[in-house]
């Protein structure tokens, strides 16, 4: 009886600490507060994910995975849905990637939000709102991974192809015309050392003198230049100014318009002389002349006849043909 009892209260003892174990699991593994459910579907492969993987928004711990399996929607999609606290600051423009815990290899679930818009995503445990996962750095990697090695390999097949057996040859060929070249180009420079030294050495010319003879000149080039920039700034203002005068010549009352009215009054003061004054001019010399003519016959009839001024003209006698016409005697 007394090894029963031993037995049976053995096997009660184990069965309380069961319970209590059992019961510490549920505790531990209890869900606390109120979860939010979203679903995120991506064609890319989900390797290393498990339920139970942690669900992180910015670094923070906010949920978990509760299911891994594929989208009913979209064929060859996996769907990953999450339960997240109703806390985190889901958006709309919130999005997840897949990222991946040191060496392990155990992968969670990475929420990040680009802050383009600040309204919260509503969801509901019936139809979950769907978050977009987007690339992740390792599978960034692995694209430029593929692409590097394709690169690669093109590199590889052309760097064989340049190394054909014609091509060495032509780069043999390349390789000693341009030691050929090498050596005509230090000949060339020995000849052209040698030429300068000849044509501007010491014997030839004195290098100091010509370059101070150059910045001499140098510098009078400069006296020159502003000299010239203060004369081309004094022709500036003499143009100014001559532009400021003719301008009030050519200004409506100036000197220009006066010398107009003027020559516009010669000009009426001519014509009226012309028709008016010069006529009259004309007429009293013509008066003056015809009266100088008869003065002048007066005057040599006196000096034929001085008595006719006492006795006047007389009988004027005939002449010639005329009845009583004598023909002056001759003289001896």
């Amino acid at each position: 009886m007394e090894n029963k009892a031993h037995a049976l209260a053995a096997g009660l003892f184990v069965l309380l600490i069961a319970a209590l174990t059992v019961a510490l699991a549920i505790w531990l593994t209890r869900d606390a507060g109120v979860k939010n459910v979203y679903e995120l579907t991506s064609r890319e492969a989900v390797t290393g994910l498990q339920p139970q993987a942690a669900v992180r928004f910015k670094g923070v711990s906010v949920g978990k995975v509760v299911s891994i399996g594929f989208d009913p929607k979209v064929a060859g999609n996996v769907l990953v849905r999450i339960s997240v606290d109703e806390s985190t600051p889901v958006t709309t423009s919130t999005f997840g990637t897949l990222g991946f815990q040191g060496v392990t290899g155990l992968a969670f679930i990475a929420l990040d939000d680009s802050g383009e818009s600040k309204t919260a995503l509503a969801t509901s445990l019936d139809n979950p709102t769907r978050i977009p996962l987007r690339q992740g750095l390792l599978s960034k990697l692995t694209d430029a991974g593929t692409t590097m090695i394709t690169q690669v390999s093109e590199a590889t097949q052309r760097v064989n192809q340049l190394l054909s057996p014609e091509n060495q040859k032509e780069l043999v060929v390349a390789v000693q015309q341009l030691g050929t070249a090498a050596s005509s180009v230090s000949t060339l420079s020995v000849n052209l050392d040698a030429l300068l030294k000849a044509q501007l050495g010491p014997d030839r010319v004195n290098i100091p003198l010509f370059v101070q003879e150059t910045r001499s000149t140098m510098r009078a080039l400069q006296g020159a230049a502003t000299e010239a920039g203060s004369t081309a700034t004094e022709l500036r203002k003499t143009a100014t100014e001559l532009t400021r005068t003719a301008q009030r010549f050519n200004d409506k009352g100036g000197p220009i318009d006066k010398l107009a009215d003027g020559t516009d009054a010669f000009a009426a003061s001519a014509t009226t002389l012309n028709a008016t004054t010069l006529p009259r001019i004309n007429r009293a010399s013509n008066d003056a002349s015809r009266a100088a003519r008869q003065a002048s016959r007066a005057v040599n009839s006196i000096n034929d006849n001085p008595q006719s001024l006492l006795f006047g003209s007389g009988a004027v006698p005939p002449g010639p043909g005329e009845p009583g016409f004598s023909a002056p005697a001759a003289k001896p």
